[in-house]
């Protein structure tokens, strides 16, 4: 028996890769390397806009904590994913997005809704409505479902 001795497995030498790897970010900074060689159109920018996905949980469990108010829908636009809401006491309309619509039916001008609010950062001066629920749909209105489906005329 005779025995060679065996050389180590040969490992090819470790590289850098070719194309600069960037760091992955929500958004680029207006300044950086991406943004000056128009990598990143204004479309792409994320919305400032904390969704029922982005909102932070101390800010969901905040919301839900606090009161539940009662209003109207003014208006919402399935297309764009937002609406308002005229509070019951005729303050300030209330922005309201799609992500925190509670139920089957999207909502149109004249339902009425419960809610609740949520500052919007950065500076939370304005709020958003969250945990929106249709209590009673507008008469004489059609309804969509979001699977589509219309009920009602």
């Amino acid at each position: 028996m005779t025995s060679e001795p065996t050389s180590p497995p040969v490992v090819p030498p470790l590289h850098s890769p070719k194309s600069p790897v960037w760091p992955t970010f929500p958004f680029h900074r207006e300044g950086s390397r991406v943004w000056e060689r128009g990598g990143v159109a204004s479309r792409d920018l994320p919305s400032p806009l904390p969704t029922k996905r982005t909102r932070t949980y101390s800010a969901t469990a905040r919301a839900s904590a606090g009161p539940v108010f009662k209003g109207i829908c003014k208006q919402f636009s399935r297309s764009q994913g937002h609406g308002f809401i005229t509070p019951e006491n005729g303050s300030e309309d209330i922005f309201v997005h799609v992500s925190d619509i509670e139920g089957e039916y999207v909502p149109v001008e004249g339902d009425e809704v419960t809610y609740k609010m949520c500052p919007i950062p950065p500076k939370n001066q304005k709020f958003q409505a969250v945990e929106v629920v249709l209590t009673q749909l507008a008469p004489h209105t059609p309804h969509e479902t979001w699977s589509g489906q219309v009920v009602g005329s």
